[in-house]
């Protein structure tokens, strides 16, 4: 078997998390748009990784459809988990070995914990003023780890840590894996054990970066930090931020130096941001590009804005929404599948869907494009320059043509010419001195 060129990762990801109370396997559920353990597997970024999976196998391995995995079919702990990647790893060379549910793991630890790499096994440590549920770094009589279940009163003292990151050989952790004996009562293998007199413990490491997932409220807690880990990296790179802790911003996500977000912004999936987007707005998938304006309270899914132009305040963008530069999209606003020109405006309560709005043209409060007949979607177009009225229903498929003008509260089901004038509406009618007697008789009535 030929010496991988780069290190080799195993990173386990079997356990049943049963403590998360979820039916999604621990390792999948969702931190800023990634999954717990893509986060770890990108902190392996230069290595060769390998997934150990065992519970909801099929759906973790079918999430990183490129890296290979191993099955552990009955879980008896890390040490087993670690065997049942021996056959995917290399003769020779470094293998770190990693825990799926520690998130917060970054490229900079596991890069340092490879330099001091030495002998068999290098192990990471750190210290905690209270070290429970941790596994103790006994240096005493040649350095081992001690889990809790086993510690010894002055053992349990010991604020030294193992934090569950190591680097062993890979020839050294063929020869030894196999000598693992089973611990009672449930036979499990610990990984621990390979750790004697001839490891090395590289201390010093922070904590944070080794915080164990294993239930929802520790799952808010590295979600938070994960949050502002990403946060700041964005505003030194020169993205202007109003709240640090209440920006919430994916980790596909683009941001662009100049861009401003506000006051609990959410930034989901591959959005791109140039701009400037409003406070509590939610932007998915969107592309907000460099001098276009996102304002307060706006939702948009699936969208593209482009310079100059100015979206909401409220207004709601669905996927295929497109504003072209210098248009405005205002308030109480929906544009699903639609273009709106530059230059165009629609400002008020519209809703735009599936149609073509050409530059410059107005689109009154109130007006709807009437896109579904129930079974089928149909289009609207609106040429350049056009006017629809308040409160117009253009029922498609229809188009409205350039510089036309639409009047406002019409109905139009047929195509208005360039530069024509549309109106559908009864005449007003008056009746005069009628209203009270109106009232009288309606008063009147049993």
């Amino acid at each position: 078997m030929a010496s991988s060129p780069r290190p080799t990762a195993v990173v386990l990801a079997a356990g049943l998390g049963t403590r998360m109370r979820s039916p999604l396997a621990k390792v999948l559920h969702p931190l800023l748009g990634r999954p717990m353990v893509g986060w770890v597997l990108d902190a392996l970024d230069g290595t060769e990784a390998i997934l150990v999976v065992g519970h909801q196998a099929e759906a973790v391995s079918a999430r990183f459809p490129g890296v290979p995995v191993a099955v552990q079919s009955v879980p008896l702990g890390t040490g087993d988990a670690v065997r049942a990647a021996l056959p995917l790893l290399p003769a020779s060379g470094p293998v770190v070995v990693a825990a799926g549910d520690t998130p917060l793991i970054t490229r900079g630890t596991v890069q340092r914990l490879l330099a001091a790499h030495q002998g068999p096994v290098t192990v990471a440590s750190f210290e905690v003023a209270d070290p429970t549920g941790y596994g103790r770094i006994v240096r005493a009589g040649g350095v081992h780890i001690v889990e809790e279940t086993h510690c010894t009163p002055a053992e349990r003292a010991i604020r030294e840590v193992n934090s569950g990151l190591y680097v062993f050989e890979a020839a050294w952790l063929r020869e030894v894996l196999p000598t693992l004996q089973p611990h009672p009562p449930k036979g499990e293998f610990y990984l621990t054990d390979l750790v004697g007199p001839e490891a090395a413990v590289v201390g010093g490491f922070d904590a944070d970066d080794f915080l164990g997932v294993n239930d929802r409220a520790a799952l808010a807690d590295a979600r938070s930090r994960l949050r502002r880990r990403v946060n700041r990296a964005w505003a030194l790179a020169g993205v202007d931020f109003a709240d640090l802790e209440g920006t919430s911003v994916d980790a596909d996500a683009t941001l662009h130096a100049g861009a401003a977000l506000g006051m609990g912004v959410v930034i989901e999936g591959r959005c791109e941001v140039a701009g400037e987007v409003g406070h509590h707005s939610v932007l998915r998938d969107t592309t907000v590009a460099a001098g276009a304006r996102v304002q307060a309270h706006s939702m948009c899914d699936g969208a593209r804005i482009e310079a100059g132009a100015v979206v909401g305040p409220m207004a709601r963008l669905r996927p295929g929404a497109v504003v072209e530069e210098g248009a405005h999209v205002g308030n109480f606003v929906e544009m699903k599948a639609a273009r709106l020109g530059r230059g165009a405006k629609a400002n008020h309560l519209a809703y735009l869907g599936d149609a073509e709005v050409g530059p410059g043209a107005n689109v009154g409060a109130g007006t709807i494009t009437c896109n579904y007949d129930g079974i089928r979607k149909h289009r609207t177009v609106i040429g350049a320059g056009a006017f629809i009225g308040s409160n117009a229903a253009l029922v498609a498929p229809v188009r409205v043509g350039d510089g036309a003008i639409v009047g406002a509260g019409s109905v139009i089901t047929a195509d208005v010419p360039d530069d024509a004038i549309a109106v559908e509406r009864s005449a007003t009618r008056v009746t005069e001195r009628s209203a009270e007697r109106l009232r009288t008789r309606l008063r009147a009535r049993p």
